[in-house]
């Protein structure tokens, strides 16, 4: 059975080898990205994900916002040079987007529903992961490469600092993107009588 969305599906990888070799442009991308999220699905139609995207300088800011807050992390010259090096190759891509959730939303709507008031920050980390999950499908049917990446709670003051992001908004993940200079490795898959159980 051949199905388009499982394709899609199946051509989005994580891709570590990016550059900033893309056909499209920044307005391109910016509204392929504002359009994954924007139908994403979430709970109660709550529409809690939010979005910062950077490119350019931006971009290479918020890359050098991590190698700072990462610098008590590595005890030694060799640790240090491994992160830079590490935190370099998302550098070399062409844009960040940072995922946020809004938090006036969620205790908003445990206001309204307080019978299901310890439901809501868990269905905004469903909703924050589907628009993850869209966004880098979108790239990746475009022929962008993507890699998801958490710095997140040790970037964040300085995040909200800099680009003068809502208090409310909480960092949820960066999603670092690019042309792919190289391809994924093969991927591995468990066995599916270990993940899934099918009844008839």
């Amino acid at each position: 059975m051949s199905n388009q969305f499982l394709n899609l599906i199946k051509n989005r990888r994580t891709i570590y080898a990016i550059g900033k070799n893309l056909s499209q442009s920044p307005d391109e991308l910016t509204t392929l990205i504002e359009d994954a999220i924007a139908n994403s699905p979430s709970a109660f139609n709550s529409q809690t994900s939010r979005a910062v995207i950077l490119f350019g300088q931006e971009h290479q800011h918020f890359w050098d916002i991590v190698k700072d807050v990462l610098k008590p992390f590595a005890p030694t010259e060799d640790a240090q040079q491994k992160t830079n090096a590490k935190v370099d190759s998302f550098a070399a891509g062409v844009g960040t987007v940072l995922f946020f959730e809004d938090q006036d939303v969620v205790k908003s709507l445990q206001d309204q529903f307080p019978l299901y008031a310890d439901n809501f920050p868990v269905w905004a980390e469903h909703s924050t992961g589907i628009a993850q999950f869209s966004v880098w499908t979108a790239l990746a049917e475009q022929g962008v490469g993507a890699s998801l990446q958490h710095y997140n709670p040790l970037v964040d003051e300085k995040v909200h600092q800099k680009w003068n992001v809502p208090g409310n908004w909480q960092l949820r993940a960066q999603l670092v993107f690019g042309s792919i200079e190289a391809p994924a490795g093969e991927k591995e898959f468990m066995d599916r009588e270990q993940r899934f159980r099918v009844f008839k």
